[in-house]
């Protein structure tokens, strides 16, 4: 620590004294040294909380001076171990909470420009309060943060309509690892002025820049929105399901989730306060969808898709929410099976996506090998069926202690199940990123090309190599 003490005073003389936390003062780093799932936990030198993206540029220089790398951090909400410091206790923890500004509300050009610490529901609230929709939509947009889910190009329940966090990001602020600051914060649909740099810092976690400020599309708020709930027999029955609401629907289908019975029962078993309608159907599927006209032009459409499913038997049974309290209801229930799965124990979690054509014969196979080789084990199978990504989770079996499980098993059921993926045409990551948890798992299925095109970018941005080091890639 004393041959930091002169980077410590300088920070503090940059930032403010109060906003340098660490350890040797008494400071608790838990909440920024330890992932969101508990697998992981980092020490660092200091978690530093610039107020402005001066600041933060002032940080990366004097970092850089000293060879100290940065792990900028958000709402440390990520489930790739892609935020928290290594254990070497000489990285910076850059957090980005303190940035936390709606700079501004363009209505006529439909963007709203906000800091990378803005917290995402907050972004949506301003936006709704401004008469618009932002509709990233996750579990975590409580206390995940827009910085964050540019990082990691989040997806959540709404891609199907509106595109991953990418298509709705239409401008960027970003300190480089020089400590310069690119404003690329135009708001413009069209510029075809060179190379898309926005796009290389979105979903590079952190790696080849640091993201301070995004300027966001919004949308006109639709007139209706309507949900249900629908029980099928099987995953072959969702995606059937699915064709019938895209033919109906349309570009109004704005939701499309699939759930398994396991996932279900462990919600009831764990939040017995929420409902879960159908409880004994092997699979349930969840649907949104947005009108632009009217309440009763939105009914007829879905009365009209449930009435073709229900003739053909596509759908066993089916609910439409009455009410906002009912389609809340509803919603909780999917969004909190990561929550019962976390308190049911700890799980090798993958979030993978192959083509929607393609996730039944996934989900058959990867079934039936990991039964084979795992006897007794359980799989918690939801997600967002619409867009072709899957939260594929492996709890241990009934009466198996989890992290021992965890220990022995986790290595060989990843290599199967990304191997079940790589053969169908699939990605390993589809909305969570590479982290440090996948990086091995990316070298052994991304072409050498593109691994070796992205060390070049790497190289070009970072050449030290100071920037979220061992995330993403390995060098």
């Amino acid at each position: 620590m004393p041959a930091f003490t002169p980077l410590l005073n300088a920070l503090r003389a940059l930032v403010g004294p109060g906003h340098v936390l660490t350890s040797a003062n008494g400071d608790d780093l838990l909440a920024y040294e330890q992932d969101w799932r508990k697998r992981a936990q980092g020490r660092a030198l200091a978690v530093v909380r610039p107020g402005s993206t001066l600041e933060v540029a002032a940080v990366v220089k004097a970092c850089a001076a000293e060879g100290v790398s940065i792990v900028p951090q958000g709402g440390n909400t990520g489930l790739a171990v892609g935020s928290v410091p290594d254990g070497s206790g000489e990285q910076i923890v850059l957090s980005l909470r303190r940035l936390n500004a709606i700079r501004q509300l363009d209505a006529a050009n439909l963007t709203l420009t906000v800091e990378a610490g803005c917290v995402l529901q907050t972004v949506q609230a301003a936006a709704a309060q401004a008469g618009f929709l932002f509709p990233l939509s996750l579990a975590s947009e409580g206390s995940c943060t827009v910085g964050g889910n540019l990082a990691t190009n989040a997806g959540g329940t709404q891609v199907l309509r509106y595109g991953n966090a990418r298509e709705l990001c239409l401008g960027l602020e970003v300190v480089t690892a020089t400590g310069e600051i690119w404003n690329g914060l135009s708001g413009l649909r069209k510029d075809n002025t060179g190379y898309d740099l926005r796009d290389l810092f979105i979903g590079s976690e952190g790696t080849l820049g640091i993201m301070t400020a995004a300027t966001l599309k919004l949308f006109p708020q639709p007139a209706a929105t309507l949900t249900a709930w629908a029980a099928v027999a099987s995953v072959d029955a969702a995606v059937v399901l699915l064709g019938l609401a895209q033919r109906r629907l349309g570009s109004a289908l704005t939701g499309f989730e699939v759930m398994n019975a396991l996932s279900l029962r462990l919600v009831a078993k764990h939040l017995p306060q929420l409902q879960v309608p159908f409880l004994g159907s092997p699979y349930a599927v969840l649907l949104e969808a947005s009108d632009a006209e009217s309440m009763a032009h939105a009914q007829a459409q879905f009365e009209s898709l449930m009435t073709e499913a229900l003739e053909q038997g596509v759908v066993q049974d089916a609910v439409v929410a009455q009410s906002l309290a009912q389609a809340q209801n509803l919603w909780q229930v999917r969004e909190n099976i990561s929550l019962a799965q976390s308190q049911e124990g700890l799980n090798i979690k993958h979030d993978i996506s192959v083509p929607v054509s393609q996730i039944p014969a996934f989900v058959a196979k990867t079934h039936a090998r990991l039964a084979s080789e795992v006897p007794g084990v359980r799989l918690v199978t939801f997600g967002h069926l619409g867009d072709g990504n899957l939260h594929y989770n492996v709890q241990a079996p009934e009466g198996v202690d989890a992290a021992v499980f965890l220990h022995e098993q986790e290595a060989s059921i990843n290599a199967l199940v990304y191997e079940q993926v790589s053969q169908l045409g699939g990605s390993i990551s589809a909305e969570h990123g590479i982290g440090s948890l996948k990086v091995a798992a990316l070298a052994q299925h991304k072409s050498p090309v593109a691994l070796d095109l992205m060390r070049s970018i790497k190289a070009a941005l970072d050449p030290d190599n100071r920037l979220n080091p061992g995330r993403v890639l390995s060098l």
